[in-house]
């Protein structure tokens, strides 16, 4: 028997590779016995109507983006369309997500129960997040919960905080099926270590935007004193620049990589690098997949960002000043040099916290229980 209907709402929904739309697929396809929709924006112009991994999955046509927002003008047909067929008792909201978030607000009814998933303050867009404020209030006053990614993103969230009483630490969780290793991973990552000749690999995976760090790592490069290479993995807008404003022969630029091939590169490496900046860098999945995986990250202190949560400072990996590139190219010679074995003593315990805390078998059993206080 169905323990009830949840509508979730993200801003995409995979195939499309996203942090957020990773949680939000990782919630949909881990919490049996509820019955699931999602809506999305579509990355074209088209509206679909299809299932995904058994789900249905309505994606919204856009006719353009703005600040990152997609602007789809037929989305509160779309709503309204899933509130009438499908009834939901709880609409499972993934923020940010100004566009829908609005159309939420305007539309849900008074019987169904809204989840605010507060993935990340709006941190960029400043100006036009002035005029969505009041919108903003509005929903976190309609939430019935809201779920923050960690203890440290609540206390420091300015929006979340008159609303505390609402809110539940909720982790993201990795999906262990698709970054544990497989029988005949090892040659596979023998090939790749010997491709680069052996030497020790930082790896780096995300997207090419500037939040994510990754001036900072080129520059930290040119201080690391070990033999090494950098790979880093991904693509984005900042792309072609940070290509060109790298001349090191130790840096490789290796593009999208597939989910085979990250857990591939995670274990091959040395040492994850995570140099990201901002508080846009809310929770970092990709971090706690590279922790799994027992490699230790080096990565940056963000005032109230979850990283430094996730991660423990001497204890699972090594956390230096912010943009201290200087800081950030010692702690990686250190790991490097891996007196007294601290690189493996690292990697253990980062694999172990992690099994511990941010597997979703784990973390369905938190939303489990906050969905059934809702129905």
């Amino acid at each position: 028997m169905s323990k009830g209907k949840v509508l979730h709402i993200s801003k995409f929904y995979p195939p499309y590779k996203g942090g957020i739309e990773d949680v939000c697929y990782s919630i949909v396809s881990s919490m049996d016995g509820y019955e699931h929709r999602v809506l999305c924006f579509n990355t074209g112009k088209e509206t679909v109507e299809e299932q995904y991994d058994g789900v249905p999955v309505h994606r919204v046509g856009v006719q353009f983006q703005r600040y990152s927002q997609p602007i789809a003008f037929s989305y509160h047909k779309a709503l309204k369309k899933e509130l009438e067929s499908f009834r939901p008792d709880i609409i499972h909201l993934h923020t940010p997500n100004p566009f829908a978030s609005f159309l939420v607000c305007h539309y849900i009814k008074d019987d169904v129960k809204l989840v605010v998933h507060w993935h990340s303050d709006i941190v960029k867009q400043q100006f036009t997040y002035k005029l969505y404020q009041p919108f903003e209030r509005t929903l976190l006053e309609r939430a019935n919960t809201i779920f923050a990614t960690s203890p440290n993103y609540a206390e420091h969230s300015l929006p979340l905080k008159p609303y505390s009483s609402k809110v539940r630490i909720v982790p993201n969780g990795i999906n262990e099926e698709k970054i544990s290793e497989r029988e005949g991973d090892q040659a596979k990552i023998d090939a790749i270590c010997q491709k680069y000749q052996g030497k020790d690999i930082i790896f780096f995976m995300g997207r090419h935007v500037s939040y994510k760090g990754i001036d900072r790592l080129i520059e930290a490069e040119k201080k690391i004193k070990s033999d090494c290479v950098i790979l880093i993995a991904g693509d984005g807008v900042l792309t072609n620049e940070l290509k060109a404003s790298s001349s090191s022969d130790r840096i490789h630029f290796i593009g999208k990589i597939s989910d085979e091939e990250i857990r591939l590169y995670m274990r091959a490496a040395s040492i994850f690098a995570f140099p990201s900046i901002t508080k846009n860098e809310a929770f970092g999945i990709v971090l706690a997949e590279a922790m799994y995986c027992a490699t230790p990250p080096v990565l940056f202190t963000i005032e109230g960002s979850g990283v430094n949560w996730l991660n423990q400072n001497g204890v699972t990996g090594i956390e230096v000043a912010n943009s201290d590139t200087t800081a950030f190219a010692e702690a990686i010679d250190r790991l490097l040099l891996n007196e007294d074995n601290i690189r493996v003593k690292l990697g253990e315990n980062a694999h172990n916290r992690i099994v511990e805390n941010f597997t979703m078998a784990r973390i369905k059993t938190i939303i489990d229980k906050e969905y059934k206080a809702l129905i």
